[in-house]
C-alpha cells in the first residue's frame, strides 16, 4: 500500500463520482476497473495477513472493492485512497473472523502484566533479526494483531495512517505495541527454552541462510 493518491487518480475517482450520482453506474463501472486493476493484488496480500486463506482473501478483497465503489462519493481525502480501501478491507475481514468464530491462543494477560517494559532492542539486536523472530513468533497472535505488527514494522506505516486503517486512536495502538512486543518477547523466550541451545541456533542460521 505504497501508493498515493495521484492526480490521474484523483481525476478517476471524481468522473466515478459524477458517474454515480447522474446514475450511469455502468459508466462509473468501468472507470472503476483502473482502480481495481491498481490495488488487487495489494489488497489481496493485505487480507491474507489476517485470514490466511488466500480464497478467503480474494472473496473478502472483493467484497472491499464492491463496498469502496459503493460509497465512493462518502470518500473524503483525508488519507490516500489506497489506506481507505485497505480501511474497508480490514472491517470486511474483521466481520469474517468474528463471523467464524475463530479461537487463538493467547499468553495470560497476568503473566503480560508481570512482564517489565520490552523496546525493539530487546526483541533483537538488528532490524533483519528482530523481523525473524516475530516471523517465528507470530503465530500467537490475533489477526488484528499481526495486522498491526505488520502495518507498523514491516511496512513502517505512520502510527496516524495505521490509526485510520485499523479505526482505532493512535494512544490505544501503541499501548497494543506494547502488549505485542510482551507477548512476542514471552514467546521467544519460551521457544529457547523448549529448544536445545545449539538446535536453536543450528534453526536461526538455517532460517538466516533462507531468507
Amino acid at each position: 500500500m505504497e501508493h498515493t493518491t495521484d492526480i490521474d487518480e484523483q481525476k478517476i475517482i471524481e468522473r466515478i463520482t459524477a458517474y454515480i450520482r447522474r446514475g450511469d453506474r455502468r459508466a462509473a463501472a468501468t472507470e472503476y476497473a483502473y482502480i481495481v486493476r491498481k490495488y488487487s493484488k495489494i489488497i489481496i496480500a493485505f487480507v491474507t495477513r489476517m485470514v490466511i486463506s488466500r480464497t478467503d482473501a480474494e472473496d473478502l478483497a472483493q467484497n472491499a472493492f464492491v463496498k469502496a465503489f459503493n460509497n465512493i462519493e462518502t470518500y473524503e481525502h483525508r488519507a490516500n485512497f489506497g489506506s481507505w480501501l485497505a480501511r474497508i478491507a480490514y472491517n470486511e475481514s474483521i466481520t469474517h473472523l468474528r463471523r467464524k468464530q475463530h479461537h487463538f491462543v493467547n499468553i495470560e494477560d497476568t503473566a503480560l502484566d508481570n512482564t517489565a517494559d520490552i523496546d525493539d532492542r530487546e526483541l533483537s539486536t538488528g532490524r533483519e533479526e528482530r523481523i525473524l523472530l516475530m516471523e517465528k513468533a507470530l503465530d500467537i497472535l490475533t489477526p488484528d494483531e499481526r495486522m498491526l505488527v505488520h502495518l507498523y514494522y514491516y511496512e513502517d506505516k505512520p502510527m496516524r495512517e495505521i490509526s485510520f486503517i485499523m479505526d482505532a486512536e493512535p494512544n490505544t495502538l501503541t499501548v497494543r505495541l506494547l502488549r505485542i512486543r510482551k507477548k512476542l518477547f514471552a514467546a521467544i523466550q519460551k521457544m529457547e527454552q523448549e529448544l536445545p541451545k545449539k538446535d536453536f541456533k543450528i534453526f536461526f542460521a538455517i532460517l538466516c541462510s533462507i531468507l
